[in-house]
């Protein structure tokens, strides 16, 4: 008589319910039983684990893994090294960071640009960039050879994000990657000009590009991850998905939504693949690429 190993996802939320959105999406991408955990703080985090990790043989720790979520983007990337400081040797499962859909939201948008844009030809803007999405956005532009300025309204700020990334990406990207303090109008149109691609990534309901400045640019592709009104970038709406205006295609935060999702099924799907894999913006970015490449053969 034959066990069955069904899959088993454990959802570690920062917040004090473990969101219901990220429940939901581990159920439709084929998870059969799903294990809810809020207020996870990381002295919760090897018990847990261990939990996950002694209670199945070695051939199938693939079947369990473990999704760390929540609002807190901070909290969880804090949350995921926890988890990995837990493993060891072999005796391991799989792990998706995705706290806010930071990770999957700034996949789509890169993929989204990807469609219209050849990347290592692109000179990329991305106000916001100091936001977990920011930052995000901006390491995977680098890694398609972008050139890429992060901008906030403060200098400063957007030096510390741009230090922070350079320190964790490899040493032929630095000179690809710079910061503007971006406080008026004047600021705005300096920093935009010679770009073609925008992905602002401010946060909701703060808009950070007027709509004459984005008119006075040369841009070709403009992408808004804001979904809340006012829109991050004047003139796009959330709806817009590949809207044409002009000589640029246009994306709003519903507009990417729907490969958001693609990508987030898919990466639950991956996990139960293997029980070595740690699925950050990298490689979740990877995951989606491999979806559009299927599409585009099909």
């Amino acid at each position: 008589m034959s066990l069955s190993h069904p899959r088993i996802l454990l959802q570690f939320d920062s917040d004090e319910h473990a969101s219901v959105f990220d429940a939901v999406v581990a159920v439709d991408s084929g998870v059969e039983h799903l294990l809810q955990y809020a207020s996870v703080e990381p002295v919760d985090v090897e018990g847990l684990v261990h939990g996950a990790m002694f209670t199945r043989g070695p051939d199938q720790l693939k079947n369990t893994a473990i999704f760390v979520g929540g609002s807190d983007v901070g909290h969880g990337e804090r949350i995921a090294e926890c988890i990995k400081e837990t493993f060891f040797g072999p005796v391991k499962v799989s792990v998706m960071l995705d706290s806010n859909g930071s990770n999957t939201t700034a996949a789509a948008a890169v993929l989204c640009a990807r469609r219209h844009l050849e990347l290592s030809q692109a000179k990329a803007l991305v106000p916001g960039g100091t936001g977990p999405v920011g930052r995000r956005v901006a390491r995977l532009l680098l890694a398609q050879g972008a050139q890429v300025v992060i901008t906030s309204r403060d200098a400063r700020r957007a030096q510390s994000a741009c230090s922070e990334i350079l320190a964790n990406v490899p040493d032929q990207y630095h000179q690809h990657l710079s910061a503007m303090g971006v406080a008026g109008e004047t600021e705005l149109r300096s920093a935009l000009d010679g770009c073609n691609l925008l992905v602002s990534c401010g946060a909701a309901g703060a808009q950070l590009v007027s709509g004459s400045a984005l008119q006075a640019s040369e841009l070709k592709v403009a992408i808004d991850l804001n979904a809340v009104a006012p829109a991050g970038i004047e003139g796009i709406s959330v709806m817009d998905k590949a809207v044409k205006r002009g000589d640029r295609i246009d994306y709003g935060a519903i507009g990417t939504g729907g490969l958001k999702m693609k990508i987030h099924r898919e990466s639950i799907r991956t996990l139960f693949t293997s029980n070595d894999l740690f699925l950050d913006a990298e490689q979740i970015f990877a995951i989606g690429l491999n979806l559009e490449e299927a599409t585009e053969l099909s």
